[in-house]
């Protein structure tokens, strides 16, 4: 049992950071269950565990966004009570968090100093200014001050998210899922950025589910199963990710491979010419990927062009497309222009039915299911229960209502069936959207879109954001429709997942589709290249195919 300290009691510790015991009970749930954790300072310390494991609500106990209902922090040796994220603040912790906190209407200055604008005197821009470019020099995270947010690429957001607690004074940070919407370039300079950080002593901490990036960058590891520390590391050469993900989920790494052929010739998908004409001026992102490509030189001037440019493409029955590409070279409009959620011309059918001129509901209707890419923004209510959000967008059919009404009973048996057969843990179904892990959100809009028995699935970035056992759920449930027959388009920054479940793969550039490559004969960096517009081609696919992304009927 964990002996309560008084707090600002100075105890002899090797250890920035140190949590003894940490107790955090919810509703229904205890999140965490005597969690310990040491960080050494000027180390990149790593936290793995499973979705629901209880990882960022210790993380958001040391930043002061939860209060322990047991056990004791202690910073620097010294007991610490934080009752909010501005006292962590206030002793040097920062955090930042998987979803980016950032006014796309502000430019990046103006966010970083939203929030910590002196209260009786007036802001001084050019100081503020002059402190970013420092602090950007300092650990390696250029940006430019005065570019809007809007126009920035993913990796470039995630670093104005860490300048905002740098800003701030912040010598501990800890990041929440920091490389999930990033591409590989964008994870080595962002781990390169981590480095120099803790260099200059300061010391950080990341939650992630990528096990290569954490054996690969972390000085540390603490595993952390079911509200309680099960692993401490502190030589990651000593084990390897298969052994991480027994003392996670007590299960080996899963493996995206799917190599059966189950593809038929009725084409369940096709779409022709598809164009988006307003293209809002911004940053190049291709030139963000200078890293990988090796040779493409950025000039840092914003283009226009076309955000969708005359797309054609066809999935048929038991086939998995995968579209890759730099994030902001189109995938995004794509799905809304498929899904209806973004006026574009040119032809969408749905087993050879014309959609193009349907609304959103009648598409889906006729067929198509869709994995939204933010599950918080676009795939959920966080604040309706997990019935509710079951039937989002199938709430007007024939299985949930009846005369005009929504048949709960109906809702919450599907939702039960869902919960079960989809491995979402929850205390119940009448809870919140909001008080279940990332993982399990992402399993509940998985299963809500497959019960609905769809043609057509559109599936963006089904796993971002999970851990390995709902990976391998997820991974298992796209591979077992595709053998049922489903056609589904797959959008995923994971080159591997990528290349393990496609049949084919279109790479997408500046709003074209560009290449068609072989995922059995494909690599990564092959891959990435094709993404960054490195790779020379002669207007013809990698497998030798025209590279408009048509496959014959």
């Amino acid at each position: 049992m964990t002996t309560a300290v008084e707090p600002g009691t100075a105890i002899d510790s090797a250890y920035a950071i140190e949590l003894r015991g940490i107790v955090k009970r919810f509703p229904g749930v205890v999140a965490n269950d005597g969690v310990n954790l040491r960080v050494r300072e000027g180390t990149i310390h790593a936290i793995v565990g499973e979705n629901g494991a209880g990882k960022s609500t210790l993380m958001k106990t040391l930043y002061g966004a939860h209060q322990p209902d047991e056990g004791d922090i202690l910073i620097h040796g010294t007991r610490r009570t934080f009752r909010s994220p501005s006292a962590a603040i206030d002793m040097g912790i920062g955090m930042v968090f998987q979803h980016f906190m950032l006014a796309d209407n502000f430019t990046v200055w103006e966010n970083i100093v939203l929030g910590s604008e002196p209260g009786h005197l007036r802001l001084n821009m050019r100081k503020a200014r002059r402190r970013i470019r420092e602090l950007s020099e300092q650990y390696g995270l250029e940006v430019d001050p005065d570019e809007l947010v809007a126009d920035l690429g993913v990796g470039d957001k995630q670093r104005v998210e860490i300048l905002k607690v740098l800003y701030r004074g912040a010598r501990i940070l800890i990041l929440d899922e920091p490389t999930a919407v990033l591409v590989p370039h964008e994870v080595t300079e962002l781990f390169a950025s981590l480095e120099q950080l803790t260099q200059q002593g300061a010391t950080v901490i990341f939650i992630s589910h990528k096990l290569d990036e954490v054996l690969g960058n972390a000085d540390a590891i603490t595993v952390i199963r079911a509200g309680k520390t099960v692993g401490e590391i502190d030589d990651p050469s000593t084990v390897t990710a298969g052994e991480l993900a027994e003392m996670m989920v007590g299960s080996e790494l899963p493996s995206p491979e799917t190599r059966e052929a189950t593809v038929r010739d009725d084409v369940r998908l096709e779409v022709v010419g598809l164009t988006i004409e307003s293209a809002p001026t911004g940053v190049d992102t291709v030139a963000l990927a200078a890293g990988l490509a090796g040779g493409i030189e950025s000039s840092g001037t914003p283009t226009s062009h076309r955000p969708l440019d005359d797309v054609s493409l066809r999935v048929h029955s038991g086939e998995i497309v995968g579209i890759a590409g730099v994030e902001g070279n189109g995938q995004t409009e794509l799905i809304e222009a498929i899904m209806g959620l973004r006026p574009a011309s040119g032809i969408v059918k749905v087993d050879e039915q014309d959609v193009s001129e349907l609304s959103n509901t009648a598409r889906r209707n006729a067929g198509i299911g869709y994995v939204a890419e933010d599950r918080q923004r676009d795939g959920m209510v966080l604040s309706m229960t997990l019935w509710e959000n079951v039937i989002l967008g199938h709430q007007a059919g024939d299985d949930f209502t009846h005369r005009g009404l929504i048949d709960r009973d109906a809702a919450r048996e599907r939702t039960r069936q869902v919960v079960e057969e989809f491995d979402v843990r929850t205390p119940g179904i009448d809870v919140s959207a909001f008080t279940l892990s990332g993982g399990n959100q992402q399993k509940l809009i998985v299963g809500r879109e497959m019960m609905a028995k769809p043609h057509v699935l559109i599936a963006a970035h089904p796993t971002r954001g999970v851990d390995v056992g709902a990976q391998a759920v997820i991974w298992d449930i796209l591979r077992q429709a595709r053998s049922d027959g489903l056609a589904t388009l797959l959008i995923s920054a994971d080159l591997d997942e990528l290349i393990g479940l496609s049949d084919r793969l279109l790479v997408m550039l500046r709003g074209k589709v560009v290449a068609e490559v072989d995922p059995q004969t494909v690599t990564p960096a092959e891959l990435g290249s094709y993404m960054t517009g490195a790779h020379q081609h002669d207007g013809r696919s990698a497998s030798g195919s025209p590279g408009d992304g048509e496959a014959p009927a």
